[in-house]
């Protein structure tokens, strides 16, 4: 089925209406650009043609490029040369563009070229925006929930359709350096402000607006400023006065946002710098030949693979029982009306479920609602939620101390503290009233489920959510099964999980589950070193380096020391003489013996202002345990704590509480921020080669431990000359295979 659609009314204007079929949003494929090349031919070659319209028959305008593509061309699975067919394809992409650019225009005196005008009723991303940015008008609908902007750096790429060359031209580095090497993207009035877009007209005015322009539009509007005889970059060029800071500064900034960990913002930038020093077709080609070796980097392809195919596997229920109806809530019961509890009933009100909020008073319960109020509170400062949508949410939830309230629930998400005889009363009392189909979920971070499902008495109905803080900002959701949960809690827990546009992993019940399980040696090998007397800055800044968003001294203020010593005693309680964590503890408990527990009391790994800003490590840490004199080198660092996490997430897999390596990866990036370039835990030991990382690992086990000791199944991919992707990327368990 077409793509694009092709019109031409009695005034001698053509309207190309982009409109994938079967798709909420329009996505670039091979196909739709032959298609739209062929209808630009059509427009051009018709002499009754007078102008072009390109716009969508969807809300939106685009999404970008159809990832799908690109990641078979990455991975190069047509064979041949991938590099060579991912330059091939960009290079058709510019023909095309810049097709529409000059839009048949006379190479010398730029005159007789046909107006096209790219009229956006909505977001548009990517090549979405590339596209326009290539016609000769660009007017978007005002529309309060478009979108406009070049994500790509976001997900490991760069806007590699013209973006990189067209947007520095247009508006100078400095003022494209946010769109392009953030990512963001921005409201039509905000983009407008840019200079990359030209006019903001109401919805219904948007094609009245292009047939206007285009009845009144002269040669010289139909050329770009880069196509005229003496064209120089606003800002400067590389090597002019006021051009040579400028491009210094952004390298600057790049290595200090990416700590060098990140390929595409390296290309973007040398896209940029070396196409200002040539014409603009030469550019074209330059950023294609970056575009293409961030497109064959293994990284690219793993970001790609999670944070694009993997994750959006897993919200269309990838995981999902196959042989359970849906099972979407109507109304939830969340008990416990603290942050946890209160984030999950603002999310779940949000998303347009009744919500009961059940606290042991009235205070704490409408101390809860309140929470989810400034949420909305903030939405509306910042112009992204209305009074009415405030109004509709909270209209939803109900504060409570009365368990009846619960009666009609259908879902029922316990977030009282971890103490399994508090989560226990709660439970019996929930029970009494809930429907006998209702089910029963538990937010925990480290209590067991198989255990905590005793107190039910409907073991079969009861699951565990685990939700990362802050609710209402955390993409991932943990779930656990435990030994009795059966397939609609599962499926219940998903659609829960998708209702509220989150995104789910789903694991089986062991001490910490997944995420803490991975987080918890990343913590503690940070700590462990600052008792062996590693610098502490060295500690931190290697973590940045290899990707990490937070240090782990930084991230153990964040979550609490106290909460730390907490879990070391219960786990050294539970574990005995196997338990070998004491190195890290002495470290831990110090601190806390002095009272300091992290951010909320102010002072912990990290000194803090009065207002809570970290001010500098603590030099207490350095006068405690004696520095060595001579330091490890920087990669070792990255090294162990690499490791640490990777090690574990291939023991969970290995032990089966990890069921399927793409939720190990997703849920690694999502849930703690595991270096997003690499894909994930797993895509990394795959960049990494298992035989390498067999090597690191005997290596690291001899000079520092058995908690660096090779899993059985990395040392057998080592011998095989396997993948993880290659013998497990569909879905497989370890157990199964």
């Amino acid at each position: 089925m077409a793509e694009f659609h092709y019109t031409k009314d009695a005034d001698g204007i053509a309207t190309i209406t982009w409109d994938c079929p079967d798709k909420s949003m329009n996505v670039m494929t091979y196909e739709g650009l032959a298609e739209l090349n062929a209808h630009v031919d059509t427009a051009l070659g018709d002499d009754a043609v007078k102008g072009v319209i390109i716009t969508s028959g969807k809300k939106d305008f685009a999404g970008g490029m159809d990832l799908n593509v690109l990641a078979r061309q990455s991975s190069g699975d047509k064979g041949g040369n991938p590099a060579e067919g991912i330059f091939n394809g960009i290079m058709q992409m510019h023909a095309l563009l810049r097709k529409i650019e000059l839009a048949g225009m006379d190479p010398k005196t730029k005159k007789g070229g046909k107006p096209i005008v790219a009229a956006l009723p909505g977001t548009a991303a990517g090549i979405g925006f590339e596209l326009p940015l290539a016609c000769h008008r660009i007017i978007v609908a005002d529309n309060p929930k478009a979108r406009i902007g070049l994500p790509e750096i976001l997900i490991g790429l760069f806007p590699g359709a013209g973006g990189a060359t067209r947007v520095p031209r247009k508006i100078g580095l400095m003022a494209a350096a946010p769109i392009l090497m953030e990512g963001r993207m921005l409201a039509p009035a905000k983009m407008k402000t840019t200079g990359l877009i030209d006019d903001v007209v109401p919805a219904d005015q948007l094609i009245t607006a292009a047939k206007d322009w285009i009845n009144n539009a002269k040669d010289a509007d139909l050329v770009k400023p880069w196509d005229i005889k003496g064209y120089k970059m606003p800002g400067g060029a590389p090597y002019t006065a006021p051009g040579f800071p400028m491009f210094a500064g952004a390298a600057v900034m790049i290595h200090g946002k990416t700590q060098g960990a990140y390929p595409a913002a390296k290309a973007l930038l040398a896209a940029i710098y070396e196409g200002a020093l040539v014409p603009f077709d030469t550019a074209l080609k330059i950023e294609a030949r970056w575009f293409t070796k961030v497109m064959t980097t293994p990284s690219t392809a793993g970001m790609i693979r999670s944070l694009f195919l993997n994750k959006q596997a897993l919200e269309k229920g990838a995981v999902r029982p196959k042989d359970v109806p849906d099972q979407s809530v109507k109304k939830i019961g969340v008990l416990g009306a603290g942050m946890m509890g209160a984030g999950i009933a603002y999310v779940s009100a949000n998303a347009g479920m009744e919500v009961v909020l059940i606290d042991a008073t009235q205070e704490a319960a409408n101390k809860g609602k309140a929470h989810a109020e400034g949420i909305l509170d903030e939405g509306i400062k910042r112009k992204k939620v209305t009074d009415a949508k405030k109004a509709e949410v909270m209209a939803r939830m109900t504060a409570t101390t009365d368990y009846a309230a619960l009666a009609g629930c259908d879902l029922i998400i316990e977030a009282v503290f971890e103490d399994p005889g508090v989560k226990a009363e709660v439970t019996k009392k929930a029970e009494a009233v809930i429907p006998a189909d209702c089910i029963y979920a538990s937010n925990t971070s480290t209590l067991p489920i198989s255990s905590l499902a005793t107190a039910s008495v409907r073991p079969e109905q009861f699951i565990g959510i685990h939700f990362f803080s802050p609710v209402d900002k955390m993409a991932l959701v943990e779930i656990i099964k435990g030994a009795q949960t059966g397939p609609r809690a599962v499926a219940k827990a998903l659609d829960y999980v998708r209702q509220i546009r989150k995104t789910p992993i789903v694991v089986n019940d062991e001490r910490f589950f997944y995420a803490n399980r991975c987080i918890i040696p990343y913590i503690g090998e940070g700590v462990r070193m600052v008792q062996e007397g590693i610098e502490p800055a060295l500690i931190e800044h290697a973590a940045k380096m290899f990707g990490l968003p937070l240090g782990p001294l930084q991230l153990n203020d964040e979550t609490s020391i106290d909460l730390g010593v907490k879990i070391a005693k219960a786990t050294k309680a539970a574990m005995g003489n196997a338990y070998t964590n004491d190195q890290a503890d002495e470290v831990t408990f110090k601190l806390f013996d002095l009272g300091r527990y992290g951010r909320k009391t102010k002072s912990g790994f990290y000194d803090y202002d009065e207002n809570g800003k970290r001010t500098g490590i603590w030099n207490g840490l350095r006068e405690n345990w004696a520095q060595l004199e001579d330091q490890p080198e920087v990669e070792e660092v990255k090294l162990r704590l690499a490791m640490a996490q990777v090690l574990e997430a291939v023991r969970a897999f290995e032990a089966g509480v990890l069921e399927d390596i793409r939720e190990g990866d997703v849920g690694a990036i999502l849930g703690w921020g595991f270096a997003p370039w690499s894909g994930g835990p797993f895509s990394w030991l795959d960049i990494l080669g298992a035989y390498k990382a067999v090597e690191i690992c005997d290596r690291m086990t001899e000079t520092y431990g058995e908690r660096f000791k090779t899993p059985d199944l990395l040392r057998d991919l080592a011998k095989t000359g396997e993948t993880f992707y290659g013998r497990y990327g569909n879905g497989q368990s370890a157990k199964a295979a």
